[in-house]
């Protein structure tokens, strides 16, 4: 697998340890600084460039987008896409969890819990808005702010009416939202990776500080979180449409309470007090999608671990072509076929005794691991058909990666 690292500080921790972890594992990584890409925009051939040069063929990418530079780094990610380069992140998944309000209104549609969090822009709604969510203390929250920046507490209704006008004067959008006062200076960090929840700490403010972030001085312990807590970090983030996340929830009496979900989770907080691999997590996880693209999960919140829902092509020459359902094995594999899928007819709950045919698709239920394994190992893309075209000027403007690619 090649692995291209989207990040504009390739020496902090994170990206040295993303990168540690991909090379330990004999893959091919490189970072990239995100703002030094270029994007063409030509019928059906998208393209992108890196310092004037061509972007290398890459399999994978993993975005690492600070906020300040949130549009222009969701737009790389979704040339990505469209070259069909793997991304764990989606461009509207980073987008949904960057923005606060977009996120909360995502998740307030479904049974998760979170705060009671308003959104004004009117002066006059502002008391109003602020008595719905409990009265004072309230937390005030910028829209965009990150590790603990932008997130204010006011003790009384005067100091909140006072906080807010301000913010809005100076062109700030801001989330009123109710203050948990029995979590008070303390949260629940949870890394989710697919739909299991890989690692947990608790973060505990220090001194008189009530946010409990590692970048304001918080101390961690680790956590053995119950179903409960695992099952709505795990749902609040496929809700944002990610694969791979950070999710602080507080621990109310009312059980857990989303406070965000973050796409690009710091992981020396996390690495330092749980002492896994965190870094490790992530790279294989992206290399399991690579090695299986074909197998599109289409898990649903409520799957049992291990079991979800897939569609699974019938190549050409495959052993299956010919063999009925019952003979193909499936069940004896926990496979249950769901429908059939054959020139654009669809046969629902299909017989046993149906015949598959060459370029059939499946949609199935059952292991996840038992469904892998009837996919073969992904055949590396090459862009040499496009290569071939290029002149000799043109390759020379390629980065070195792909120059190597082209000659192979």
């Amino acid at each position: 697998m090649k692995l291209a690292i989207l990040s504009k500080e390739p020496n902090n921790y994170s990206t040295k340890r993303l990168v540690e972890a991909a090379k330990n594992r004999g893959y091919k990584v490189k970072v990239f600084n995100t703002v030094k890409f270029a994007l063409d925009l030509e019928e059906e051939s998208p393209e992108l460039y890196y310092r004037q040069k061509l972007f290398g063929d890459y399999d994978a990418i993993l975005p690492r987008i600070g906020a300040s530079i949130t549009y222009f780094g969701t737009a790389v990610v979704r040339q990505c896409q469209q070259m069909d380069i793997y991304s764990p992140n989606s461009a509207d998944g980073i987008l949904n969890s960057r923005d606060k309000l977009r996120s909360f209104q995502i998740l307030a549609k479904h049974k998760i819990g979170i705060p009671a969090t308003t959104f004004v822009r009117d002066k006059k709604d502002i008391l109003p808005a602020i008595q719905r969510v409990g009265g004072a203390p309230i937390v005030i929250k910028l829209l965009e702010g990150t590790q603990g920046i932008g997130v204010l507490l006011a003790h009384t209704l005067e100091m909140a009416t006072s906080i807010i006008e301000l913010l809005q004067s100076q062109k700030q959008n801001i989330l009123i939202q109710k203050f948990v006062a029995e979590s008070k200076g303390k949260d629940i960090r949870a890394i989710v990776i697919g739909d299991q929840v890989v690692a947990a700490m608790r973060r505990v403010a220090q001194g008189q500080e009530f946010r409990s972030n590692v970048h304001r001085g918080g101390r961690t312990e680790m956590v053995e979180l119950s179903d409960e807590y695992k099952q709505t970090a795990i749902r609040a983030s496929k809700l944002m449409g990610l694969g791979i996340s950070g999710v602080d929830m507080l621990e109310s009496n009312d059980g857990p309470q989303i406070m965000e979900v973050n796409s690009s989770p710091g992981l020396q907080g996390i690495e330092g007090c749980t002492k896994l691999d965190i870094a490790g997590a992530f790279i294989d996880y992206i290399a399991s999608k690579v090695d299986y693209p074909e197998l599109d999960l289409k898990e649903k919140l409520s799957v049992s671990k291990g079991y979800g829902v897939a569609e699974i092509l019938i190549p050409s020459k495959s052993e299956y072509v010919g063999q009925t359902i019952i003979e193909s094995g499936l069940r004896e594999k926990d496979i249950n076929a769901l429908s059939l899928h054959r020139d654009g007819k669809v046969f629902p709950n299909p017989k046993d005794q149906k015949v598959l045919e060459a370029d059939d698709r499946i949609l199935c239920f059952g292991k996840i691991d038992s469904m892998k394994d009837l996919i073969p190992e992904k055949t590396k893309k090459r862009r040499k058909s496009k290569l071939k075209k290029l002149s000799t000027k043109d390759i020379q403007k390629m980065t070195p990666e792909h120059h190597e690619d082209s000659l192979s």
